[in-house]
């Protein structure tokens, strides 16, 4: 049988979502809760793959086991087991044919920013020191949506089969005084593209790229033409929609 787990996590501390071996990791945090609750060696199989010090308010994973669960119960003890910095919202039986990477449709992720010194936005927010014009950059995010190859965003060295990603969503809104967010949609993300893509609109945002720039930066697929990865402490996986 199978089961689908949603959960939410600070990644702080952790080395990202995947196992890594020198490196605590939410994946392997998980399983070795759900080995001990269920007595049994048990996989998690993940949405996504955050990075290093990203935080999701949304993952979804998914585990097999022959045991009959109880979704309720065992969403309770995985909370009490868990660190605190990992919170599981429900566990439910799904079909076998679901899978939680291969059946969501798209992921959004939230990146936020602030202009004004907060000391309670440091550690999820990336404080800038310079004017924007958050106008321009909504313009510039706008031609993403008109791209499918998406190299000059994908961390370089990366072993991916494709770069192709169809991206639906693209925008800057504020969310306070001094507060902004950057929020994106696609059906997948390559690594580090949201970052890299963040610290090119930025480049847009403090005039030192145009928009037929920027156009030029994604048309090129040449990581070394876009802007610098923005830090993954302000980067948050919010939403998997199947």
């Amino acid at each position: 049988m199978r089961y689908f787990i949603t959960l939410s996590y600070d990644g702080t501390r952790y080395h990202g979502w995947q196992v890594q071996p020198n490196g605590i990791s939410v994946q392997g945090e998980l399983q070795h809760a759900l080995s001990l609750l269920l007595r049994q060696d048990i996989e998690v199989t993940g949405a996504g793959r955050t990075d290093a010090g990203v935080h999701a308010s949304m993952m979804v994973a998914h585990f097999d086991t022959e045991a009959l669960v109880d979704c309720q119960q065992l969403a309770y003890k995985l909370n009490r087991l868990l660190p605190a910095d990992i919170a599981v919202q429900q566990v439910r039986q799904v079909d076998e044919s679901m899978h939680a990477r291969f059946s969501a449709r798209a992921r959004s992720y939230y990146y936020y920013v602030h202009t004004v010194k907060s000391p309670f936005l440091r550690h999820y927010s990336c404080e800038l020191h310079y004017a924007l014009d958050f106008g321009l950059m909504n313009e510039a995010a706008q031609l993403l949506l008109s791209f499918d190859e998406f190299g000059a965003f994908c961390k370089s060295h990366t072993d991916v089969k494709t770069k192709l990603c169809h991206v639906t969503k693209a925008e800057w809104r504020q969310v306070g005084e001094g507060q902004w967010l950057f929020e994106i949609t696609a059906n997948r993300f390559l690594r580090n593209m949201v970052r890299s893509v963040v610290g090119t609109l930025i480049e847009v945002g403090r005039g030192r790229l145009t928009i037929e720039g920027f156009r030029r930066v994604v048309e090129g697929q040449q990581r070394t033409e876009a802007g610098e990865s923005m830090p993954a402490n302000a980067l948050f996986l919010q939403n998997i929609e199947y």
